[in-house]
């Protein structure tokens, strides 16, 4: 999903070169002009590559992300840090820009009282946090604000407690308009599960 949402933002940009042309009719072409070569009609020799914006988008989103499963998932505030880092304000917009557009136009939003969110952290490195999962659920805080209370969490007895003070619960909110947006920026979709009335409207995991 991400992917696509990226895609779409680039394709989009692509498109809006020529302002009010129709996207069906847009081509993009490169031309490479060879320096001190001259074809049979006197014009220098050229290397041309031609296609839609849809293949222009898909070649520079591969090129900055990598192909579909070749890199690991990671957050949208990570994916802004590395790119802020990187003195790529482009792609630090563009990582939280893609994650809101994505949050915000899935069928699910916004969350619901009686919503339950499943946050998974998975171990990725010996000596980091263990693997883990809490569960959060929505409720109506009033004033037509929700708030998401911590349910549960499998946060190993065996581990330092000290370090699950400072993660177990950190996504609880008291009243927001938004509860799931810390977690959905911090976490990032590919760590959550979402659950409304019994069926899974949102699975991460399955990313």
């Amino acid at each position: 999903m991400r992917r696509k949402v990226e895609l779409q933002i680039i394709t989009e940009t692509i498109q809006g070169l020529i302002p009010g042309a129709a996207p069906a009719c847009l081509t993009v072409r490169v031309t490479e002009t060879l320096p001190g070569t001259v074809g049979h009609d006197g014009e220098p020799h050229k290397h041309t590559w031609t296609g839609s914006p849809e293949g222009l988008g898909e070649r520079v989103l591969t090129a900055l992300y990598g192909r579909p499963g070749a890199t690991p998932q990671t957050s949208p505030l990570v994916q802004a840090q590395d790119a802020k880092r990187a003195r790529d304000l482009g792609g630090e917009i563009g990582a939280l820009t893609a994650a809101d557009h994505e949050l915000t136009s899935a069928p699910w939003y916004p969350v619901r009282p009686g919503d339950l969110i499943h946050v998974h952290y998975r171990r990725e490195r010996a000596g980091q946090m263990p693997a883990f999962g809490e569960t959060y659920i929505v409720g109506d805080a009033g004033d037509g604000l929700l708030s998401m209370q911590l349910l549960a969490n499998t946060f190993p007895d065996s581990v330092d407690q000290f370090l699950a003070s400072g993660m177990v619960g950190c996504f609880a909110v008291e009243a927001a308009d938004d509860p799931l947006y810390e977690a959905w920026f911090e976490a990032g979709p590919h760590r959550l599960a979402i659950v409304r009335d019994g069926r899974v409207v949102h699975d991460g995991g399955a990313r």
